[in-house]
């Protein structure tokens, strides 16, 4: 089986177009692979209709689904998680509701996994169809991951991937909260591949991810894949006490000769304001590790499921409708 994970927020505009997509790659899937697909829709506490209009055309779709609605919003990532662990195929990809990315990718993670050439396939944008504000604060975001975080990742990031079952195992072993799924996906190694696309124009609404969410997730995955906050700290650090030492030494000198009567108040006050300053900054830096690490220890679930159905495409459903951790 063929597992599709699709996370879902504020979607409902794109639902019709998503059952039709689907079920032309399910039949492809069929076709040429000789896989059923199923797709896992993922819910994600969505303030629209979406869970309700899934339910309702699920249950008419030729293809098998599942479809799971999260007790609160946990965020893409931990929707993703949930899609995941659910799905029962012996290969998985992950896909965003608003179709930005051309569904045909599907088929083209699957012939990589199938063929046994990769283990985890990447979606490489080539360009995207999107408004220049949007383009330019794209590429500032995965400019600064590269440099920062992930060096092997492509130059317009990565939104999409595949994978096979032991990855799948693997990348849900790694419970960590306030993390970074493409940065998990890029640890964890293996055989690697990319297939290049172009990003479609959105058709409806405005997407989901925000400037602030988009600083958020720069600096979890910051705080969860390097230490060049403390690297940057340290080398101030040094600096500052360089700098120190210099004025010191050179109010010292003022003063042996005469020049100064009162020695070194304005470079005391500077020296001071400095190391405050970076006092403070440390203490900031500090504390995010230190609170990222107090959050893992704790083992709360990632997300919760609130419901949950599947259907086999012949109009049969299966509900659950427990808390459970995903």
């Amino acid at each position: 089986m063929y597992s599709v994970i699709i996370p879902v927020y504020r979607n409902e505009e794109f639902i019709p177009k998503l059952i039709g997509e689907f079920s032309r790659i399910s039949e492809i899937v069929l076709e040429r692979f000789g896989l059923e697909s199923e797709f896992v829709f993922v819910v994600d506490a969505s303030p629209d209709n979406s869970f309700s209009l899934l339910e309702e055309s699920l249950a008419q779709a030729p293809f098998r689904s599942q479809l799971i609605l999260h007790a609160r919003n946990f965020g893409s990532f931990a929707a993703i998680r949930t899609g995941l662990r659910a799905a029962k195929g012996e290969y998985f990809s992950v896909i965003a509701a608003d179709l930005q990315e051309p569904p045909d990718l599907l088929v083209a993670f699957l012939e990589k996994l199938h063929a046994d050439t990769a283990d985890i396939v990447v979606g490489v944008r080539e360009g995207r169809d999107d408004p220049a504000a949007s383009r330019l604060a794209a590429n500032i975001f995965w400019g600064f991951y590269r440099r920062l975080i992930v060096r092997d990742i492509p130059s317009g990031g990565v939104d999409v991937f595949g994978c096979n079952r032991r990855i799948r195992d693997e990348l849900l072993t790694l419970d960590e909260a306030n993390s970074s799924l493409v940065g998990l996906v890029y640890w964890l190694g293996f055989r690697r591949s990319e297939v290049r696309y172009r990003r479609r124009t959105r058709e409806f609404g405005r997407s989901a991810w925000t400037f602030s969410k988009k600083l958020t997730y720069l600096l979890d995955s910051v705080f969860a894949f390097t230490d060049l906050p403390i690297r940057i700290l340290t080398f101030l650090g040094v600096v500052g006490i360089i700098v120190a030492i210099v004025l010191a030494l050179g109010v010292i000198a003022l003063r042996i000769i005469g020049e100064i009567e009162v020695a070194g108040y304005t470079a005391t006050i500077v020296v001071i304001t400095f190391f405050g300053a970076l006092n403070t900054l440390g203490i900031g830096l500090i504390g995010a590790y230190a609170w990222r690490a107090y959050e893992n220890t704790k083992r709360r679930p990632l997300a919760l499921v609130q419901t949950s159905r599947s259907f086999d495409g012949n109009n049969t459903t299966h509900i659950s409708t427990r808390n459970f951790r995903p």
